[in-house]
C-alpha cells in the first residue's frame, strides 16, 4: 500500500456547482456532454486561480472536446462520470466502480482501466456489436490508509446514487442492452450495498476485501455474480472477518472468491491489486467475456 493523496492536506478547491441538466436521454447526450465539459473548463480556471495547478490540469483534461462526461462535480475531491464509446447504440455496457483513493486528482489512472477494457471489448466483440464503458466516480471514496476504508459508511452513502445512475442509463439505452457492473476493491462494497435494486445482468467483484454479505445469495440480485483475485493481490492477506467495535461494524466478512460465498470465480492470473486491467492479462480477457455475455468462455481458477 502507498500513502494516499489527501484533499484534507490542502485548502478546499473552489469549483462551480454542477451543471443543472435534464435527465440524460439518447437524444440529448451530446448536449449533456457539452454542458459538463463547460463545467469542467470553468472548474479548471477556478482551480488555476486558486493556485492548484494539479487539479486545474485534471479538470482541463476532462474539458477536452473529445471527452464524453455524463456528470462532473469539481468541488472537494470531485466526482466524474465518463462514457467511452457510443452509449446510445451500445449492445453491451460495462460500468466501472472504483475503490479507495480515487478522486479527480487520481482520475487518470481510473480512466486508464476503462480504456483498457474498452480496447479489449472492441478487439473481441463480434462485428457490428456496439459496446461502451462508463467510469462511475460518483461517490466520495475512502483513503486506503484510514479507518473509513474498514467500514461500509462510504458505501452506504454511495449505494443510492449508484442505483439512481443505473436507472438513468437504462433510460438512455433501453431494455435490450446488457449491463455489467465491474467493481474493484472498496468499490465491491459499494456494489454489494446497491445490488438488490440494480437492473443489471452481471456483477463482477475484483480485488474485493469482502462485500459485507456472507453469501452471494444475500445480495438479493438476479444478476450473475462473479469474483476474482490475482495471485499477488495484497487483499488476499486481509482477514475476511466482520466484527463490532464500539458500536461500529468493522470488516466485510466472507471472502467473495471462497466456495462459501457462492460466486462464479474466474481466473485473474498472477497480477496484483492494480493489475486487473493490464493489457493481455487473463483477468482483462475474462472481464471482456463477461461483459459480452460469453460466459461459457470465461476461464476459471
Amino acid at each position: 500500500m502507498v500513502a494516499p493523496l489527501s484533499a484534507a492536506a490542502r485548502p478546499e478547491i473552489p469549483a462551480p456547482l454542477p451543471a443543472a441538466l435534464p435527465k440524460p436521454t439518447a437524444a440529448n447526450l451530446e448536449q449533456t456532454y457539452a454542458a459538463n465539459r463547460a463545467n469542467a473548463s470553468a472548474a479548471a480556471r477556478m482551480a488555476a486561480a486558486h493556485g492548484d495547478t494539479h487539479r486545474a490540469a485534471a479538470d482541463r483534461a476532462l474539458a477536452d472536446p473529445s471527452r464524453h462526461l455524463l456528470a462532473f462535480d469539481g468541488r472537494g475531491d470531485g466526482k466524474a462520470t465518463e462514457v467511452l464509446g457510443d452509449l446510445a447504440h451500445a449492445d453491451h455496457v460495462a460500468v466501472l466502480v472504483p475503490g479507495s483513493d480515487t478522486s479527480l486528482d487520481t482520475y487518470p489512472r481510473f480512466r486508464a482501466t476503462a480504456e483498457a477494457l474498452r480496447r479489449q471489448l472492441t478487439r473481441t466483440a463480434p462485428q457490428g456489436t456496439g459496446t461502451a464503458v462508463v467510469t462511475w466516480l460518483g461517490y466520495r471514496t475512502p483513503a486506503t490508509i484510514s479507518t473509513t476504508v474498514l467500514t461500509t459508511g462510504r458505501a452506504d452513502e454511495a449505494a443510492p446514487r449508484l442505483r439512481a445512475f443505473i436507472r438513468q442509463l437504462r433510460g438512455v439505452v433501453g431494455r435490450a442492452t446488457t449491463f455489467s457492473l465491474v467493481c474493484h476493491s472498496y468499490g465491491t462494497v459499494v456494489c454489494a450495498r446497491a445490488a438488490a435494486h440494480l437492473d443489471i445482468d452481471d456483477l463482477a467483484l475484483i480485488g474485493s476485501p469482502g462485500t459485507g454479505a456472507d453469501t452471494a445469495a444475500a445480495l438479493h440480485t438476479p444478476a450473475r455474480i462473479w469474483a476474482a483475485r490475482g495471485k499477488d493481490d495484497w487483499v488476499g492477506e486481509v482477514p475476511h472477518v466482520r466484527t463490532d467495535f464500539f458500536g461500529v461494524t468493522v470488516g466485510f466478512g466472507t471472502d467473495p472468491i471462497s466456495p462459501a460465498f457462492g460466486a462464479h470465480v474466474f481466473a485473474a492470473g498472477q497480477g496484483g491489486h492494480s493489475d486487473y486491467f493490464s493489457l493481455g492479462s487473463v483477468s482483462l480477457t475474462n472481464l471482456a467475456r463477461i461483459v459480452l455475455g460469453d460466459t461459457a468462455e470465461v476461464t476459471r481458477d
